[in-house]
């Protein structure tokens, strides 16, 4: 790097669930990042997130904290609904950013904050963290190298469990307008990652379905109705010419899990397991060329994992610090970063074309 000094970092949403699961560990893990302060919405809850993580300033008030020059980046992780206002905050102040995703409750959001980051000529990043697992890298380059020749045909699928009960403090997704439910999120990021290894789809058919409406709030004891969807079912066909399909579902009971399989005229690959966030080493790759008579595994290179053991052994931290490392790069050497807020809306772009298919019966052209 340009600099060996870590990137100072203001973490928005240190009183929340995400961020201490995930970036704290990897912030504090590695010595090419630091959390330098802490902004939540009450100046106590500021103040005991400071000492637990040892930052040096605290806010609770994300403009306030623009103002101090020695924050380089913000991030933002909180829920979904507030993620426009506070990025858009911290672009305004003159940080760089990073995001978790969605970007914005929906695309206008997103294309809004995209275009100020550009503007203000700031480096950003979205939470789009498979993008940094060592098993997708590693697969993308298989694709790329010709393992499997021409990709012929993409099946992916994710089945979770436990759509029927939430506690209250998480039924808030029950509403669809608010961005955050198993489309945007659970289908979003896993979508993401086909992309990331075969390449972006170009047409969609879909059928995006509600089909558990209520949810029971299990410390409430009250029943709640949602329009989140919870099945998403898509076909369609990527710019290299392959057929995709998916499937990704939270269903009641014992979800069989994450499955993505990609085929081609010289052999196959899979990867089995590690379907959600904080999985990577449950992510097995498998692979055989037209010669073999099985599939075997295909350890992923040490090459590949660049996070110190013990940010690896926090499980949410581990592809969470693989990203932190990339946007610290890119900060300190003045490069482009992958996934940007730009990134962003153009899946933003290609959820919206699923949706509409779903809505219209149609077939739909993906314009990123």
């Amino acid at each position: 790097m340009a600099s060996t000094s870590p990137l100072r970092v203001g973490f928005i949403g240190a009183g929340g669930r995400w961020g201490p699961w995930a970036h704290a560990p990897a912030l504090q893990g590695m010595p090419e990042t630091e959390i330098y302060a802490v902004c939540t919405a009450h100046a106590d809850t500021a103040q005991a997130a400071a000492e637990k993580y040892g930052a040096k300033r605290a806010f609770s008030d994300v403009k306030e904290m623009g103002k101090d020059p020695k924050v380089e980046a913000a991030l933002v992780a909180v829920r979904v609904p507030a993620h426009y206002a506070l990025s858009k905050d911290a672009l305004d102040a003159g940080k760089h950013v990073y995001c978790e995703w969605p970007l914005g409750k929906d695309t206008k959001e997103a294309e809004a904050l995209a275009a100020l980051a550009r503007k203000n000529k700031l480096h950003t990043m979205v939470g789009l963290q498979r993008r940094a697992s060592p098993a997708y890298m590693y697969l993308r380059e298989l694709i790329r190298d010709g393992y499997v020749g021409q990709v012929l045909s993409v099946n992916m699928k994710l089945m979770n469990s436990g759509v029927l009960t939430r506690t209250s403090d998480r039924t808030w997704q029950r509403d669809v307008t608010l961005g955050a439910n198993p489309l945007t999120i659970t289908f979003g990021h896993v979508i993401d990652a086909v992309c990331m290894v075969v390449g972006e789809m170009t047409e969609v058919s879909a059928v995006v379905s509600t089909q558990v409406n209520q949810w029971y709030e299990t410390d409430t004891k009250k029943t709640v109705d949602t329009t989140a969807p919870d099945n998403i079912l898509i076909q369609g066909r990527l710019e290299s010419g392959a057929v995709v399909s998916a499937h990704v579902g939270v269903q009641p009971y014992l979800g069989s899990g994450h499955r993505f399989e990609i085929y081609g005229k010289e052999g196959s690959l899979m990867m089995i397991g590690g379907g959600e966030a904080g999985q990577e080493e449950a992510r097995k790759i498998m692979g055989g060329k037209k010669d073999d008579k099985a599939l075997a595994e295909l350890p992923v290179p040490e090459r590949l994992k660049w996070v110190p053991e013990a940010v690896r052994k926090e499980g949410r931290a581990y592809d969470v610090g693989q990203m932190w490392l990339n946007f610290a790069k890119a900060i300190r050497e003045g490069k482009a970063v992958e996934p940007d807020f730009d990134h962003a809306v153009r899946r933003h772009r290609s959820l919206d074309a699923i949706v509409r298919a779903s809505q219209t019966g149609q077939r739909q052209k993906v314009v990123l």
